[in-house]
């Protein structure tokens, strides 16, 4: 009876940690850009070129999937390295302090269709906040043994909520950059 209840614990066991996949993003097609307005006329963009993204999901299911990304501040990148060195600082992302940014999900639901709603807490320099926003699945392929699969998502948030705290303005009092921060999110995760 004992050794019966023993091989039941141990199928148990196989079958749950069998049922979750790991997922990785993929760097070379996998993106984090960014955009914010600059004198009220026109948009800056940027990215974050140095990042990772792990995924946690059931074998056939992305719902209720866990994420953790990490990205290195050092990284980011709009073209212009004035601009850039500054972001770095202290009245941005203070790189040197706070290297790194985070996010961690709460949930992951699936909605309609190929449509999810991500939770979790985002921590930029030392302030962490929930944020909730949509994602969009874009499907799966299998090339060999390799597997595939994609998701964009999008979110907004307020730059003076997480520290980055320059705030010059023009002659009209509007910010030369804007509060408002458009992040958009490409991933393309691999199987592990």
């Amino acid at each position: 009876m004992r050794r019966a209840f023993l091989l039941l614990i141990s199928i148990f066991v196989v079958y749950s940690v069998s049922a979750q996949t790991m997922w990785k993003a993929d760097p070379a097609h996998s993106s984090i850009q960014f955009e914010v307005s600059h004198m009220t006329i026109s948009t800056v963009t940027g990215k974050f070129t140095d990042f990772t993204c792990e995924l946690e999901a059931k074998k056939n299911s992305f719902d209720g999937a866990k994420i953790d990304a990490k990205v290195k501040v050092e990284s980011v990148s709009t073209e212009n390295l004035t601009r850039d060195k500054h972001l770095k600082e202290d009245d941005f992302f203070n790189a040197k302090q706070y290297p790194q940014m985070t996010f961690v999900s709460e949930s992951f639901k699936k909605k309609d269709g190929d449509q999810y709603e991500i939770t979790g807490m985002l921590t930029i320099r030392d302030v962490t906040k929930k944020i909730t926003f949509p994602a969009t699945y874009s499907g799966m392929i299998s090339m060999g043994k390799k597997t595939v699969s994609g998701f964009k998502a999008s979110f907004t948030i307020n730059r003076f909520d997480y520290k980055l705290k320059w705030d010059d303005t023009l002659d009209t009092g509007s910010l030369v950059v804007g509060e408002e921060v458009d992040v958009k999110l490409n991933l393309e995760l691999v199987k592990i």
